[in-house]
């Protein structure tokens, strides 16, 4: 079976894209077949991984437009992932779409054509609830949501639990929350503790273990083209990571 994994936060900057990429990689790592959906108009997954935006032919744009197949946009990245790619033509998709039916299914029966040939799918879902974030929820069977672990960075969360609710009532009913993981966490402040502690007893939700520490080498990896595990193997944020990954792993067994 695969799992379908959105990764979702309306607010940028909590580390969605990072999270993707490195999780991804993590899983490659340990010998799953991981393919990546770059939801984001932005193309920052897609630059993150090594491929230029602007030099991609066919994005996910086309594939949720009907005019390609997934296959036919399906690209590999050196870090053993595969990935769907995206670039600025996307929004011009996505304004079509808003007009189009079942444009809140679109991108799950995309998905379902390749699914067969991937453990895990893992999208990196733009930084709003508009017709793409929710296409992704439809095709998910679960959320994450990154998280920075400062004060006021959970502003937002209710909204975001709002979209999750109406589109597991009315399109998505197997629809399940992983829970929040904390990023950018610098554990040695009594602050992120208690932001961590806030968000668990205000929203009831699962913490995902081990926060990812704040580093520089999360924004150094994207100019190599690069995840932290392909640029910095053995780093505190890899390997937290390869942890997050791992309990993944078990319980999916």
């Amino acid at each position: 079976m695969t799992t379908t994994i959105a990764v979702v936060n309306q607010k940028g900057g909590v580390g969605k894209t990072t999270t993707v990429a490195s999780l991804g990689a993590a899983l490659a790592e340990r010998g799953q077949r991981v393919l990546l959906v770059d939801l984001d108009p932005q193309g920052g997954l897609t630059f993150s991984l090594g491929i230029d935006p602007e030099d991609v032919d066919i994005t996910v744009g086309e594939v949720l437009l009907g005019k390609a197949a997934p296959d036919d946009a399906i690209v590999i990245t050196d870090d053993g992932m595969h990935l769907l790619p995206s670039n600025i033509t996307v929004t011009q998709a996505e304004e079509t779409l808003v007009s189009r039916t079942g444009r809140e299914q679109r991108l799950r029966v995309a998905l379902d054509k390749v699914a067969d040939d991937y453990d895990w799918i893992l999208v990196d879902c733009p930084p709003t609830l508009g017709v793409l974030t929710v296409g992704a929820l439809s095709a998910a069977n679960q959320v994450l949501i990154p998280l920075q672990a400062e004060t006021l960075s959970h502003r937002g969360v209710g909204q975001l639990l709002d979209t999750i609710h109406d589109v597991k009532q009315f399109i998505n009913s197997e629809l399940g929350i992983l829970g929040v993981l904390p990023t950018m966490y610098d554990g040695r402040t009594n602050h992120a503790r208690a932001v961590i502690r806030a968000i668990e007893e205000s929203y009831e939700l699962p913490i995902v273990q081990p926060p990812i520490p704040k580093t520089i080498r999360f924004a150094e990896a994207p100019a190599i083209g690069r995840s932290i595990l392909g640029t910095s193997k053995n780093h505190k944020g890899a390997e937290a990571y390869r942890q997050v990954a791992d309990s993944l792993l078990i319980g999916n067994n």
